[in-house]
């Protein structure tokens, strides 16, 4: 029989848990929702308390410093773009995923792309890394040995053009496509690279 005193102690713990984690997401959504507005400038903690009506000791609690609520950003847009090599999905999903939020959330990739190109390992701006660069030197394996493929090369010009790339079309090629012309372009093309490389799976 379970102990009736020990599960009253831990569902109030599990309860406070909860609260603190759904907090600290509020207060990284509040703070991209700022970004995306007002651009990375905005950012304070004194923003994020005034955005969610609370008081600054709240922020501090969770982030201890606008750098860390930044770092904090940071992460949740490379899980975002993570979510482009979620092979659960499919391949098209993906594709229009990934370029439809860089398209959306051109501060927050720009903020991205700064870190994405700064010295530092990859893992810690890009958790699937070594998973991507496994699963193409895997699938590389198999073509003709007088054709070799750098499998480390190859992905960090696929998350260039993917993540680069919409941001330089829709800036400086055709300011006047609209997001959902741009994200079909873009598939359409991304496909036939893939197709050509083999790697390219109807779904």
């Amino acid at each position: 029989m379970p102990n009736s005193t020990a599960s009253a102690v831990e569902r109030p713990e599990q309860r406070r848990n909860k609260g603190f984690e759904d907090t600290h997401q509020q207060m990284i959504e509040t703070a991209v929702r700022l970004i995306s507005a007002k651009g990375v400038d905005s950012l304070s903690i004194a923003a994020i308390a005034r955005a969610m009506n609370i008081n600054r000791t709240t922020v501090y609690y969770h982030f201890d410093s606008r750098d860390a609520l930044l770092e904090a950003v940071k992460h949740w847009s490379a899980e975002q773009l993570a979510r482009g090599l979620a092979v659960a999905l499919p391949q098209q999903e993906r594709m229009d995923f990934v370029t439809r939020f860089v398209l959306e959330n051109p501060a927050l990739i720009k903020l991205w792309i700064d870190d994405f190109i700064a010295p530092g390992d990859i893992r810690t701006r890009y958790p699937l890394w070594d998973a991507l660069v496994e699963g193409m030197a895997a699938t590389f394996a198999a073509r003709p040995p007088e054709e070799p493929v750098d499998a480390e090369i190859y992905c960090v010009m696929l998350l260039t053009s993917a993540i680069i790339g919409p941001r330089v079309f829709i800036n400086s090629v055709d300011p006047a496509s609209d997001i959902d012309t741009v994200v079909q372009r873009f598939r359409q093309e991304q496909q036939r690279m893939l197709r050509h490389d083999a790697l390219f799976r109807e779904r």
